[in-house]
């Protein structure tokens, strides 16, 4: 569990049927961070997007309908921890957009699982 303190927020950014040599990217990515102990993750489907191609994605009509949606992956952790995590996913991201930023723990509860 992550303690009150310093901390890095690790946003990356990628098409939802971006593909892995096993998988789709981001359940790989998903699977590699809880196999490292991350905290926690969380995977954002946005309503519409578009990324350095400038083509407009949405869910309900645009120029490519359905069809290569943003998604983000979101997670938090210790410096340490990111720096060994980020060499790896910068292999695995060969298209799409890893940002890091400092952030700062204030309190970091966790509660029963039902």
């Amino acid at each position: 569990m992550l303690t009150v303190g310093p901390a890095k927020k690790i946003t990356i950014h990628l098409n939802e049927d971006t593909s892995s040599q096993s998988d789709y990217l981001s359940r790989e990515i998903v699977a590699l961070l809880l196999k490292h102990g991350v905290a926690g993750a969380t995977v954002l489907r946005p309503e519409a997007g578009f990324g350095s191609h400038h083509r407009m994605h949405t869910r309900e009509g645009g120029t490519d309908t359905a069809q290569h949606m943003p998604l983000r992956i979101e997670f938090i952790d210790t410096k340490q921890n990111i720096r060994t995590l980020l060499p790896r996913l910068q292999e695995l991201v060969t298209d799409g957009l890893i940002e890091a930023q400092d952030t700062v723990i204030l309190k970091a509860a966790a509660g029963t699982v039902r």
